[in-house]
């Protein structure tokens, strides 16, 4: 599989993590776009959120989970964050390995479609 993040979770491939554990890896994103900007991934490979099946439904909820313990090992919690999964090309969806951006550290303004 010529994935990017499975590389990154297999090591072949250097990221700045901040948080890891047995089903789940963040890292810092390599072109942030807020201040913090931080990619939240499952270890196991799943192309788009249309592609979790029921057996993944915990796993989702893993990464939940971790996008809340993040913020507050960031220090953003309290002052709020921005969690964001693009699925599918018109969706925005550059790699296709289901993450979740983590955006913070600054006022973030509303969303605008193009």
């Amino acid at each position: 599989m010529d994935c990017i993040f499975c590389k990154i979770v297999e090591g072949s491939i250097p990221s700045k993590k901040v948080y890891e554990n047995e089903h789940v890896l963040a890292f810092h994103d390599i072109q942030p776009a807020a201040p913090v900007h931080l990619l939240i991934i499952p270890k196991k490979h799943i192309a788009t959120m249309n592609d979790v099946d029921a057996g993944d439904w915990g796993l989702i909820g893993e990464i939940h989970r971790a996008a809340q313990e993040i913020a507050k090992q960031e220090g953003v919690a309290e002052s709020g964050y921005r969690l964001i999964n693009n699925c599918g090309k018109d969706g925005g969806q550059v790699v296709y390995h289901i993450h979740y951006h983590l955006l913070a550290g600054v006022k973030l303004g509303p969303l605008h479609v193009n």
